[in-house]
């Protein structure tokens, strides 16, 4: 993954067209780069990041943010009430207790 400016791009390597392609993710609109050399696709991230913000600025519009940091996740009951209990033994609200243990699986 690339960032810039918040937005994270997605790498995919064509080997046939030797090529790099692109797209950066977590948009509703597609933006996508590609570049032959590592340095080329760095230039055309950047250039399309800042070419989209640019475009919805041009059209009066907030451009999407990458993430807004919520997501809906639907468990059966029985994980709730249990998720629910685990997290008031810690003494933490819900959310609170699944981020924390979430943020440990990504870093171990």
């Amino acid at each position: 993954m690339m960032t810039y400016k918040g937005y994270s791009g997605a790498v995919r390597f064509d080997a046939d067209a030797e090529i790099f392609h692109g797209e950066v993710v977590g948009l509703r609109d597609v933006v996508t780069f590609q570049g032959t050399t590592v340095e080329e696709l760095k230039e055309a991230f950047r250039d399309s990041v800042d070419d989209y913000l640019e475009f919805c600025k041009q059209r009066g519009e907030q451009p999407d943010k990458p993430f807004s940091g919520r997501f809906l996740l639907r468990v059966d009951p029985v994980l709730h009430r249990r998720l629910v209990e685990l997290s008031a033994r810690d003494g933490e609200s819900l959310n609170n207790w699944i981020a924390s243990r979430l943020s440990r699986l990504i870093h171990q």
